[in-house]
């Protein structure tokens, strides 16, 4: 309901919106969590009664073949979630020229999602494009242990291969040394090979491709004076997880979305410093902050230019009600079944003169 009874004029009026559905949605998803981030679009997109055109990545075209069969079994009428396989280049113009399609819902790179928005014209898109996530250990973090535990894990789930992945801490210098030095004996306790062995901790990267790309990511790095606090070699497609220090916020490994089992170690000084730091990027999808000071806390959760700020937790902490979505590059646009909903419809205003 909208209150517009107080205005002059409109004393016998009532007001409230309705959502409509835009018509068909095309679901564009990445290789990562090729189930979950599917249905992240496909739910939301069904629910809010539209279609659904749904293309997976070519990574992992068997999982989406699979999800479709399951709304198949469960029911779904014939039309309603149509699954369409190929290279991006070619599926991904295909789709944008069709002009039924009111909206795209794509997760991905920053190139293929902003070439995609301007093929999209005046049509709807919500883009999650990645990022380099941050996090920021403040002097008075309790556990720092425990926290530097927390923040290599979350660097090296899924082989780093997550957007909110940890890849960069910046460390007060008072904790500094104690940081690293509970990283390092986590690290090179982890074991790396077949993810169907139960005692594997870190499986492959998705291709040697992308194995080689970070190898050489680090090694710019290194030649540029950074040093490997831990891992830093690849055999194959896997990689050892590997913490940095002495890294500069011009080097891949900083600037850009590694995508890999690795994350740099910064200290820091003041926290004002902290959060420039965070700042200085491109990217801006979720950071974390690790602190027992209130007023930090607040700081950093209006200073911090990220779609989301999490409180003594890393920036990979995610829920899937939560409303998911980043600034700058990483993107437009928020997941998470409600907010997705109202991204997926057309409100409605609807005015009732119950006086005449």
């Amino acid at each position: 309901m909208i209150a517009i009874q107080g205005a002059p004029g409109c004393e016998k009026r009532m007001a409230y919106t309705i959502r409509q559905p835009l018509g068909v949605v095309a679901a564009i998803t990445p290789f990562n969590f090729p189930i979950n981030l599917a249905c992240h679009k496909i739910g939301p997109a069904l629910a809010a009664g539209n279609t659904v055109v749904y293309k997976p990545a070519t990574a992992t075209p068997i999982t989406g073949a699979m999800l479709c069969k399951v709304f198949d079994q469960a029911g779904l009428p014939a039309g309603c979630l149509n699954l369409i396989m190929g290279s991006g280049s070619v599926v991904g113009d295909l789709l944008t020229s069709d002009e039924r399609i009111k909206m795209f819902s794509f997760t991905g790179s920053v190139p293929v999602g902003k070439s995609l928005q301007k093929k999209a014209g005046f049509r709807r898109c919500a883009l999650e494009l990645g990022s380099n996530s941050a996090n920021i250990v403040h002097k008075d973090a309790k556990d720092i242990a425990k926290i530097a535990q927390m923040c290599a894990k979350y660097a090296y789930t899924n082989a780093g291969q997550v957007c909110i992945s940890c890849q960069r801490v910046y460390v007060h210098q008072d904790v500094y040394k104690a940081f690293c030095q509970a990283v390092v004996k986590y690290s090179k306790n982890l074991k790396v090979g077949d993810p169907l062995d139960a005692t594997t901790d870190i499986g492959p990267m998705i291709s040697e491709k992308e194995a080689i790309r970070i190898e050489e990511w680090i090694k710019a790095a290194v030649d540029g004076g950074a040093k490997i606090l831990c891992g830093g070699k690849r055999n194959g497609v896997f990689f050892e997880p590997t913490a940095l220090t002495d890294t500069t916020h011009m080097m891949n490994v900083i600037c850009r979305e590694t995508f890999a089992p690795v994350f740099s170690i910064v200290p820091y000084k003041n926290i004002e410093e902290a959060i420039q730091a965070v700042n200085d990027t491109t990217y801006g999808l979720q950071a974390g902050v690790f602190t027992q000071d209130l007023n930090i806390a607040q700081l950093c959760a209006e200073q911090i230019q990220t779609g989301g700020v999490i409180i003594n937790d890393g920036a990979t902490f995610r829920m899937d009600n939560m409303p998911y979505g980043g600034v700058k590059d990483s993107g437009i646009g928020r997941e998470g079944p409600e907010y997705a909903i109202k991204e997926l419809t057309e409100e409605k205003l609807v005015v009732i003169n119950y006086g005449l």
